[in-house]
């Protein structure tokens, strides 16, 4: 091998160790800040669907067994009609004490707590068999109950979602009601319940301990439908409190529902909302 055969050789070595110790060098350099940042961040989550969102609309799943869109009225033929007892369960001690001032304001004439006629809402139960009409729409992920007293809407998700957590829920008169299918029944469970200007009948308040599950079927050919409830309050009451209620399917123009607004005002005039007539 000649001087220059042996230049060219060292040369080439030369070159090729250099771009090794550049490839370790690369290897070992820390990242960028940005190339970290695009390396580490986890992909984007998906957003939870709302109720109407269409991909939420699209999901596949099971048919149900009815739908309840329509226009429905408090059976008033029904026993037990509209009223939500007697028979009442046994009342703790702090209920019995509203319980008892209700019965001696209706032996005078008088009201105990009327909070709906000072346009306080009526709430689940109560809402759902005051003597006005209920506009139902079901979708596959909802159910909307609109009431024509007070316009009073429910929400009832049926897309699967659990309670609203409950450091992040807002108390409601209506609560917060998640629904699903059981065999031919829709079962409604509801809590996050307020704990003020609630009531179940006259001198029976509900706390925010209220829990309802309502078990909904329609009967004689889908022409009217059933609701049986099961409600418990340990702070109002002892036990289970169950009552079944009955709805007819109405398509008259004029059951309808009209926008509604409840103004102390326009109530002046029942004599429930006057201050001598309403015991606090």
């Amino acid at each position: 091998m000649g001087r220059k055969d042996s230049r060219r050789l060292v040369v080439a070595f030369v070159i090729a160790l250099t771009a090794a110790t550049v490839a370790i060098s690369a290897q070992e350099r820390p990242p960028s800040p940005q190339a970290a940042s695009a390396r580490q961040a986890p992909p984007p989550l998906q957003a939870d669907l709302g109720v109407l969102a269409p991909a939420n609309l699209a999901k596949a799943r099971p048919k149900a067994p009815f739908d309840i869109t329509g226009t429905w009225f408090v059976d008033l033929g029904f026993p037990g009609s509209w009223r939500f007892g007697p028979p009442y369960p046994k009342l703790t001690p702090e209920a019995q004490v509203h319980f008892d001032a209700a019965r001696k304001a209706q032996a005078e004439g008088k009201v105990y707590r009327d909070d709906i006629g000072q346009c306080w809402p009526a709430g689940v139960p109560l809402i759902m068999t005051r003597v006005w009409s209920i506009s139902m729409v079901q979708l596959p992920t909802v159910v909307y109950m609109i009431s024509g007293f007070m316009n009073s809407l429910r929400i009832i998700n049926l897309d699967g979602r659990p309670h609203v957590d409950p450091d992040l829920l807002v108390r409601t008169h209506n609560g917060d009601s998640i629904g699903h299918w059981e065999a031919d029944a829709l079962v409604i469970d509801t809590t996050g319940f307020t704990g003020d200007h609630h009531w179940i009948d006259s001198g029976i308040p509900a706390s925010d301990a209220l829990h309802i599950v309502e078990r909904v079927k329609l009967v004689a050919n889908g022409t009217k439908m059933q609701i049986e409830y099961t409600l418990t309050d340990p702070k109002s009451w002892e036990g289970e409190w169950k009552v079944t209620k009955q709805w007819n399917r109405v398509d008259s123009r004029d059951m309808e529902i009209a926008e509604v607004e409840c103004l102390p005002d326009l109530n002046s005039h029942i004599p429930s909302t006057q201050s001598k007539q309403n015991v606090r």
